[in-house]
């Protein structure tokens, strides 16, 4: 085979209070042209620092201290600025995980595709922008032609997601680096976007280094896989091989199905709902997205709010927080009408309902420190300062895994995105709220990470009679830790109620639609599943 990329005895060091700390330990990775590499392992494991080290790129704060990164014959270790910059984009394109973060608000979609192949020279800019309208069609989104037009916000997680890849390919790159590109897609959207990348790279024969925390995902995408662990290799084969055959016990329990299953509760009667969301419409400016919405969130228990996205769930808990005023219905807490406006809310109030954001990378001041992000809600509702509030940060960050000693003084780019994730759970947990709203806190966290979270979760309930309104697209995560299940397509509730019944048949077909697209450990899965909704289309 032809080789394109060639890492030998990589060492990547990042600096902290005490000095400089060994991330990356020595690993080697050999990528050959039109060959897909699936990169895997807990957060903070090296996953992301690799790719963007494949790319001759290092975090602020990190370092290349030893090793050699070759991408077809050029030696990125260390390479000069202007080299870098003739291949980033041009050769080597990155598809980030928060696609919220990776564009510019202000531009229309099509302007930004148009930046890369202009700016390199390689074409026209009309030529520019048919390709895109090309490559938007061969995504599979929608109304292609007029797609570029729209600004980021105006388009769901999973186009821009979509819109993210073939802004990648714009230049017909050799090697694209996925980090986690699906993480905060809904399991049928994600099916979308997983097909439209697949097919997309093998057509244009590039090579890729897949990033990411989700086994069944690497299952569909990767010829192999590599399993990394604190900087270093645990092993790699073949993905077919490594599915049936790890070798190692860490792999192994990576390939182990999630089994986190709350302690029953003792049985007693429905408490009363400490959230009342009471025939709610809203919309954006004239276009409607919740369709007279009510949901009932009990007293210390968790209610699941799954969909697609655009079917109205963090639209919802926009509307509970205040964000967005309901244009119809309204939302009691704790049998106290919540007023439609955040800021007209008694300090007092906003303390006792918090919610922790979907996209950690854009809810995180990337100019705050550990110490004042989780300083500032300590002094703020609860009137802490000095070596109480001190005391109080590094308790927080114990309580989510994360030692006070090394993370404390560091700065958002400095983590991993399981780690801001769990930073904005702390965050959350420091105003000491009776409600909190989960807008996807798992999605971006590997599965042995996010037991974890799903563990502490649990236990603050438990101990401080947490209430939660979870949304999420991971069923196992619903199956894990909800007492409820609420599903939302298109702005509207199509169904609701306690767990047990909601995952018997018969279901909702919408329900159904859920239930299909969870991805299974199996590399054919995908293809199957594509080949079955096709001939469903047929048939119909």
């Amino acid at each position: 085979m032809n080789t394109l990329l060639e890492i030998r005895e990589l060492r990547i060091e990042a600096r902290n209070a005490q000095g400089w700390t060994e991330i990356v330990r020595g690993v080697d990775l050999t990528l050959n042209r039109g060959e897909i590499l699936g990169l895997i392992g807990e957060s903070g494991a090296g996953k992301s620092t690799l790719g963007l080290a494949a790319m001759g790129h290092v975090k602020p704060g990190c370092r290349v201290s030893g090793g050699s990164i070759r991408f077809d014959g050029h030696e990125l270790a260390g390479a000069k600025p202007a080299l870098l910059r003739r291949l980033h984009g041009r050769r080597i394109a990155y598809v980030a995980q928060s696609s919220a973060a990776a564009f510019n608000p202000a531009w229309r979609l099509i302007a930004q595709y148009c930046e890369g192949p202009v700016r390199h020279r390689l074409m026209p800019r009309r030529q520019a922008e048919a390709e895109a309208v090309e490559l938007y069609r061969e995504m599979r989104l929608p109304d292609p032609d007029r797609f570029g037009a729209r600004y980021p916000h105006q388009v769901s997680g999973g186009q821009l997601q979509r819109a993210m890849t073939a802004m990648a390919l714009s230049c017909h790159p050799d090697l694209i680096v996925f980090d986690e590109p699906t993480t905060a897609l809904d399991v049928t959207t994600q099916i979308e976007v997983l097909a439209a990348i697949r097919e997309v790279v093998r057509r244009h024969d590039a090579a890729a280094i897949y990033i990411t925390h989700d086994l069944a995902v690497v299952a569909q995408m990767a010829d192999r896989v590599k399993v990394l662990l604190k900087g270093e290799e645990v092993e790699e084969a073949a993905t077919r091989r490594m599915l049936a055959h790890p070798r190692e016990d860490y792999t192994r329990s990576l390939w182990a199905v999630r089994n986190f299953q709350p302690a029953p509760r003792a049985e007693q009667a429905r408490p009363e709902p400490i959230l009342r969301i009471e025939n709610v419409t809203a919309s954006y400016g004239t276009h409607p997205v919740l369709k007279q919405v009510s949901i009932d969130v009990p007293r210390a228990r968790t209610v699941a709010v799954v969909g697609e996205s655009g079917s109205g769930k963090s639209t919802t808990a926009r509307v509970v927080m205040g964000l967005l005023p309901p244009t119809g219905g309204g939302v009691v807490f704790d049998g106290q009408p919540l007023d439609p406006v955040c800021r007209n809310r008694p300090r007092a109030l906003q303390r006792r309902v918090q919610m922790i954001h979907q996209m950690a990378d854009t809810a995180l001041n990337p100019r705050h420190r550990i110490r004042e992000i989780l300083g500032r809600p300590l002094e703020f509702f609860l009137g802490l300062r000095g070596r109480r509030k001190e005391a109080r940060i590094r308790d927080l960050l114990a309580e989510i895994e994360l030692e006070p000693g090394s993370f404390i003084d560091r700065l958002p780019g400095e983590l991993s995105g399981g780690q801001k994730q769990r930073l904005c759970i702390a965050r959350a947990l420091a105003a000491e709220p009776e409600l909190i709203i989960c807008d996807e806190v798992t999605s971006a966290l590997d599965q042995l990470v996010a037991e974890g979270i799903l563990r502490l979760l649990d236990r603050l309930q438990r101990d401080m009679g947490l209430s939660y309104l979870f949304i999420t697209h991971d069923l196992a995560t619903v199956r894990s830790i909800a007492d409820e299940v609420v599903v939302m397509q298109n702005g509207a509730v199509v169904e609701q109620g306690p767990k047990e019944s909601m995952f018997r048949p018969p279901h909702h077909p919408y329900t159904e639609k859920l239930l299909s697209s969870v991805p299974e450990m199996d590399p054919d899965w995908l293809s199957r599943v594509l080949a079955q909704r096709e001939a469903a289309k047929e048939t119909a």
